[in-house]
């Protein structure tokens, strides 16, 4: 506890220790000056409004501005402070922990830091680790200091510019932040407010959900496959209500034989279930009398899978619950309700993107999220070399899968992208492999996803054929 109090009194010293002509008197009416015309501008400010290109960052960064840069830790944070013209006004980092009174410090220390060079803002440059990020940059932004984000690949790729030095440390990384902010190599960051935040939780719930019931029910594979490796072949649909029913109270064979056919059925008759799925236990009673499977270590491994068996079961029952809960946020959100018009996009798939994608506002240009999602072509060209083009797989994982699920769904259910799907992959001038024109495909729906929520326009499957560059419908559609 007392190092703890040490460690926090440290901070508040090194705060206040910049060294400067002024006297004491003019450096705090400096400070006072400062706090009081301090203002933190975020994307609604600056990206809402237009489009928020290089030199719009350029522009930002002005001459009374301090530029901070923050290393992200999970317990410490370093800064260190430069100018306009990259000129080091910090003599050496200044490192504050991840609580309120660390904050205070870092503050403290910004504001004289600032006051002392005639400064009349700060901006703090951070590379986003996780979610260690997410704090600080809500606690500064509430205090006045504007918070931008660098790339952490560019801050690698970087990291000798500074001194020629293949060095990367926490005492280091601030100033090539800093630099990087000073040259306008950095975005706005988002944090999801509202809805779109209760959507963001609510989708990474599910995933965590879904990863949890997938890896209870490949452990249970496993098991199975020891002990009773025709159980495939002997339940059908493994994970459907009548197996898992079965799997609770008798997972293997000796089990199943010692209930018999009768005992099958009334298992299944007490769960209430309904269906053909009754047919199944003369079936599974013989594949049960005839297994190969391993009789060593039954006992415990039976209780590991009536766990397994009952863990996917709750989990399921609360997929369920979440999944009910983010449909109805995600109707919640201005014309998402007309996306459903899209045959084959159901509702799972569409609280998927506009989760992952967030608050339509901030984009300017579906090119942008298209970027974000990691959907946007580049190639590798020099000379006469020419290099392959391919999407790029940066930015968010999780928007780039909801999107090509909504794909391969729209191509199997609406006619409209079926007749697009041939004509890519079958067209006499470059022809598409299949999985790239689900790709094609991928980014045209997320194009139509974007005009209907940003301008509330009604889905038309015509209008949408007709946009198409070199795609004759008419002819399409006789042939």
């Amino acid at each position: 506890m007392n190092a703890k109090a040490n460690e926090n009194k440290n901070q508040v010293n090194k705060a206040f220790s910049v060294i400067n002509t002024l006297s004491a008197e003019e450096r705090q009416s400096r400070i006072d000056d400062l706090l009081k015309t301090m203002q933190a501008k975020t994307w609604h400010d600056l990206e809402a409004s237009g489009k928020f290109d290089k030199n719009a960052k350029l522009s930002f960064i002005s001459e009374d501005m301090l530029i901070v840069g923050c290393d992200i830790g999970s317990e410490t944070h370093y800064l260190r402070a430069i100018d306009i013209r990259g000129r080091e006004l910090s003599k050496k980092p200044f490192s504050f922990t991840n609580n309120e009174e660390g904050f205070e410090a870092a503050k403290a220390w910004m504001v004289e830091l600032a006051a002392v060079n005639g400064k009349k803002q700060i901006v703090l440059g951070l590379e986003p680790t996780g979610h260690y990020w997410f704090c600080i940059a809500t606690w500064l932004i509430s205090n006045g200091i504007s918070v931008v984000q660098v790339n952490p690949y560019a801050v690698k790729q970087t990291k000798e510019v500074e001194d020629n030095s293949q060095l990367k440390d926490d005492r280091k990384d601030p100033k090539v932040i800093a630099n990087l902010v000073m040259n306008g190599n950095y975005g706005m960051p988002y944090l999801p407010e509202g809805i779109y935040a209760d959507l963001r939780s609510l989708s990474l719930l599910r995933s965590q959900l879904t990863e949890n019931r997938i890896r209870c029910a490949n452990r249970m594979h496993r098991l199975m496959k020891i002990h009773f490796p025709e159980y495939k072949d002997a339940f059908g649909k493994v994970d459907g209500s009548f197996a898992l029913e079965v799997l609770k109270v008798a997972p293997f064979p000796e089990d199943i034989v010692a209930l018999g056919e009768d005992g099958i059925r009334e298992i299944w008759h007490n769960a209430k279930l309904r269906g053909r799925g009754y047919s199944r236990a003369t079936e599974l009673f013989r594949y049960a009398s005839t297994s190969v499977g391993r009789n060593e270590g039954a006992e415990y491994d039976r209780e590991a899978v009536r766990w397994f068996v009952e863990e996917m079961l709750s989990l399921g029952d609360k997929l369920s619950e979440v999944e009910a809960a983010i449909n109805a946020k995600c109707m919640e959100i201005p014309h998402a309700e007309n996306i459903l018009e899209i045959s084959g996009l159901g509702q799972n798939i569409v609280a998927g993107i506009i989760s992952s994608m967030g608050d339509i506002d901030r984009f300017d240009d579906v090119k942008e999220i298209q970027k974000l999602s990691g959907l946007n072509l580049v190639a590798c060209s020099s000379g006469k070399h020419n290099g392959e083009t391919k999407i790029s797989h940066r930015g968010r994982k999780e928007l780039r899968t909801w999107l090509f699920q909504g794909a391969k769904s729209v191509v199997a259910h609406a006619e409209e992208f079926q007749l697009i799907h041939e004509y890519y992959t079958t067209r006499p001038k470059n022809p598409l492999k299949k999985m790239q024109s689900l790709i094609v495909i991928a980014c045209k729906l997320l194009r139509i996803i974007f005009a209907i929520l940003k301008k509330g326009v009604i889905y038309d499957p015509q209008k949408m054929l007709d946009d198409i560059k070199r795609f004759d419908n008419a002819e399409t559609v006789a042939a």
